[in-house]
């Protein structure tokens, strides 16, 4: 979208903007980079050789890390330098020595210097760029001087390889070379960078042989030393811009090329976009900008000059350039305003062919900005003669409005000479002319400039006609009343003017506000969208406002486009219609009617083009773009409905890989403990069974029926475990379905403890049920798995002997069940964290550690039960004191709501 620029700032103040960015720097350290087209031409040499000069000027140099790659002449600027040690990182079982880089925020030199700026560090380290351990040195406030190839920045790698045949993988972003605040460039000749391979400086013979005939052929470095000239001759030229700005000198100091293309909302637009981008590619990449000044009291553009001034900014972009919307009634003024303010070298103009009395009353920009001579180079683009461009229709809303105004100016004047006649019959000596002075600020109130100026015209005359000796006549009798006549025509058209200059500004400024506005309450509206078919709705609806016209929002389905929202609803679309939208999402283009692809389209089709990639395609109605301002209000719409499309993605693809990664840290976490806590009792079995096939015959009958007990035992741990296993599986994968059913409680608990009875040992088991019991609606067979999952834990955790209670009661809304015990208890901190995958007590009681413990999961699949039937667990203190009177044990509580038809009872 277009950006709007202020046109009051004052000649020779320096800009606000590039102020605020000097003084955000505070104490950051500066950065400078020796950039080189290719290894080899000397880059970590230069740098030593300064930093040798540094330290005997200044002191304070260390040297962080430095690849010599072997060469003498670069290991002997070492000598004299202090070099740190590196840091020792192990990654696969392979020793990789690393840049320090808390060591260097420790000894915080005044000047460091790190070789190779695109270096990816080894895993674990703190960044996985070099580059990012340069970006916190500086925000430290340490000065670093580094090292970088041109090959290795993120924008030139698709270039680098249809140059070298060579996929760069170690890159730095364009924004960290353009935040240093110095750039060296270190060259030579390909001739002599070749030669110097020959001669083993560069690599050793063998490399330095196939290093010659592929990356380093004299072509392709040739092409990479363009590169490197150009862009730090960009890098310089921004430096430049920003030092201009910041000292308030206005340019054009031609050190560096930038391009201004000025553009109306006529056919012409598009032909100066193409210009301009041309104009860049002989100025090697010139930086350019495409502006449109937009007159507060100008009228608005059609429907067709609307739609030619949104395409051309909108092309601009696609081309690369910038665009910009600049506000000002001095069209000139403006241009050359920020010509001035951003050191614009080359301005490129139209110049249409105007014919009879339109080429008289319209005041060409060319000549005057020939006439302002600001030292710029002007341009100037001839109007395409294939053919006329079509004028507005006469009969378009505007201008049916304008003859209107002016209609209404004209009543407004007569209206006030037949008040001026009443009261000149009446009242003697009255000054007549603020009445019609009155009609002319009203016309400017009411109308705006130009009704304002045809009031002016008519009063003056009216008032001379009918006011001034000899009246009914143009003639004026009196010397005196001509300097009446003329005096009063001149405030006439200045106050008239100027109040429709102001009215036209008002409501100029209330559109944009009421645009921002709507932009802002749409951006809302798409932030808060989750999901991409809410998104498009939104979109829809508010582009259809925002255009008065029917659109249809389609989405990618299946690698296919259909249509998925629509405003005022979703219409059909018909097979030209598809085809043309199909287009666009393929291409990326524009097409249907009014475009030139596929025009016979009932409607006209746009991409939306998101950050990464294309989100989905609108459909407009030919007519909905109405006007330029419009158009743009639509198409900054479009991309904010990208983009939210494309967040909307991006979430669901963040939801599905937090699901996939829950998933593999839930199976990483279950074959853990698998590993130990299954092969503890396959142990036992497997060393019971061999040794009774071994010995069974010769042993005694109760070493044999210990050693069966223990399979028996075993095997019943092994099933339990997987059991739980399998639970926890269908727990995280959402497969877990409740069955509700009217059931009893008391009676799920009696078949809970009968499950577990051969397990309880010498352990007492005391039930407290009522004699009367609300009947609740849940799963039966999870209950009672939760049941006998919470009665292992107390067995477990409990002595022979202990007490273990079961008790079921009821409160107004729900059913409690209430399992305690007299085991160690478990300490206040940890209670709610009983329920956790995984979390079990150091050591358990039952049969001496680890034969007794779990492996962890059965609290939290009893939690993940309860849940599913919309009921509640946790864990407590007990109410009732040991026997002994001191304090233990743990109390599980379950609650299940009673249903509001489930008042029924069961004795």
């Amino acid at each position: 979208m277009a950006t709007d620029e202020s046109q009051f700032r004052e000649a020779g103040r320096p800009d606000p903007d590039a102020l605020l960015a000097s003084a955000g720097r505070g104490k950051r350290g500066r950065l400078k980079i020796f950039l080189g087209m290719a290894p080899g031409v000397g880059k970590t040499y230069e740098m030593l050789t300064q930093g040798r000069r540094a330290q005997k000027e200044h002191g304070e140099v260390l040297v962080g890390v430095v690849e010599t790659h072997g060469r003498r002449e670069t290991e002997e600027l070492l000598d004299g330098l202090e070099v740190m040690a590196r840091r020792p990182l192990e990654h696969r079982g392979r020793l990789m020595m690393e840049f320090d880089l808390d060591a260097a925020l420790a000894l915080k030199p005044r000047l460091l210097l790190v070789d190779e700026y695109a270096h990816s560090n080894a895993p674990g380290s703190r960044h996985p760029k070099r580059w990012q351990d340069v970006e916190e040195l500086l925000q430290a406030g340490i000065d670093v001087w580094t090292t970088l190839n041109v090959q290795h920045l993120e924008s030139l790698v698709d270039v680098i390889w249809k140059i070298t045949g060579v996929r760069q993988r170690e890159t730095v972003p364009d924004s960290a070379l353009s935040r240093a605040d110095e750039i060296e460039l270190i060259d030579i000749t390909p001739t002599e960078l070749r030669q110097r391979m020959e001669e083993g400086k560069v690599y050793v013979p063998e490399t330095a042989r196939l290093a010659a005939g592929n990356f380093f052929k004299l072509e392709n470095l040739t092409a990479l030393r363009e590169l490197a000239l150009r862009r730090a001759a960009q890098t310089v030229d921004d430096h430049l811009n920003q030092a201009m700005k910041r000292a308030g000198v206005e340019g054009p100091w031609a050190a560096g090329e930038r391009i201004l293309v000025l553009i109306g909302p006529d056919a012409m637009a598009g032909s100066l976009v193409r210009a301009g981008r041309r104009l860049s590619d002989m100025m090697m990449d010139a930086p350019w900008t495409v502006a449109h000044v937009e007159r507060p009291g100008g009228a608005e553009p059609d429907s067709g000059r609307g739609a030619h001034l949104a395409e051309a900014l909108k092309l601009a972009e696609q081309l690369g350039g910038a665009s910009v919307v600049l506000n000002g009634d001095d069209l000139v003024g403006a241009v050359l305003d920020y010509a001035r303010r951003n050191n614009v070298t080359q301005i490129v103009v139209g110049k249409s062919h105007r014919k009879g009395w339109r080429g008289w009353f319209h005041r060409s920009l060319a000549p005057e900005l020939l006439k302002a001579q600001n030292g710029a180079a002007l341009h100037i683009i001839t109007e395409v003669t294939s053919g006329p461009v079509q004028p507005a229709s006469p009969n378009t809303s505007p201008a049916r409005f304008s003859w209107l105004a002016h209609l209404g100016a004209i009543a407004m004047v007569g209206l006030v000479i037949g008040l001026a006649e009443l009261i000149d019959k009446r009242v003697e000596n009255v000054n007549l002319a603020m009445l019609f002075l009155v009609s002319v600020l009203g016309a400017g109130l009411a109308f705006g400039l130009w009704p304002a100026v045809t009031a002016a015209a008519l009063a003056a005359f009216a008032y001379n006609f009918f006011f001034l000796e000899p009246r009914l006549s143009f003639w004026i009798g009196h010397p005196a009343d001509v300097l009446t006549f003329l005096v009063f025509f001149a405030v006439a058209l200045t106050t008239g003017g100027l109040t429709g200059r102001i009215r036209d500004q008002a409501k100029a400024t209330a559109r944009r506000a009421s645009a921002i506005t709507a932009l802002l309450a749409a951006s809302r509206r798409l932030s808060a969208a989750a999901r991409r078919e809410d998104a498009a709705a939104i979109l829809a609806e508010q582009v259809s406002a925002a255009t008065s016209g029917k659109v249809v929002v389609l989405l990618p389905v299946n690698g296919e486009i259909a249509p998925a929202a629509g405003a005022p609803e979703l219409e059909a679309l018909s097979t030209a219609d598809m085809t043309a939208a199909r287009w666009t999402w393929s291409r990326g283009e524009p097409a249907g009617a009014g475009t030139g692809t596929l025009p016979n389209a009932a409607w006209t089709f746009r991409p939306l083009q998101g950050v990464r990639a294309r989100s989905g395609v609108v459909g407009f109605e030919p007519k909905a773009l109405a006007t330029a301002e419009n158009a743009r209000f639509a198409m900054a719409l479009l991309d904010q409905g990208a983009i939210a499309i494309e967040r909307a993605e991006l979430a669901a693809a963040a939801v599905d890989a937090e699901a996939l990664r829950r998933s593999d840290r839930l199976r990483s976490a279950l074959l853990n403990s698998v590993s130990h806590d299954l092969r503890t009792p396959l142990a036992t079995v497997l060393g019971s069974a061999t040794t009774l096939i071994d010995y069974g015959e010769g042993m005694k009958a109760a070493v044999r029926d210990d050693l069966l007990l223990s399979i028996r035992e075993e095997a019943e741990r092994l099933n339990r475990y997987v059991g739980d296993l399998l639970d926890m599986t269908r727990l995280e994968g959402g497969a877990l379905v409740a069955r509700r059913d009217w059931i009893d409680v008391r009676d799920v608990i009696a078949s809970a403890l009968s499950r577990i009875s051969r397990r309880l040992g010498q352990r007492r088991v005391q039930r407290d049920f009522p004699a009367e019991l609300s009947l609740v609606r849940a799963d039966a067979g999870l209950l009672e798995q939760v049941l006998v999952n919470i009665l292992e834990n107390a067995i477990a955790y409990s002595e022979d002997g202990a007490l273990i209670e079961a008790a079921a009661y009821e409160d107004r809304g729900n059913v409690v069940i209430s399992i305690e015990d007299e085991g160690r208890g478990i300490p206040t901190a940890e209670l709610e964290r009983v329920f956790e995958k995984f979390r079990r007590l150091e050591e358990s009681i039952d049969r001496g550690g680890e034969r007794g413990k779990g492996a962890g999961l059965g609290l939290a699949i009893a939690k993940g039960f309860v849940e599913a039937m919309g009921g509640r667990i946790a864990a407590a203190s007990p109410i009732h004191d040991r026997p002994d009177g001191s304090k233990g044990g743990t109390r599980i509580l379950i609650s299940l709501r009673k249903d509001a038809a489930g008042g029924e009872t069961k004795s």
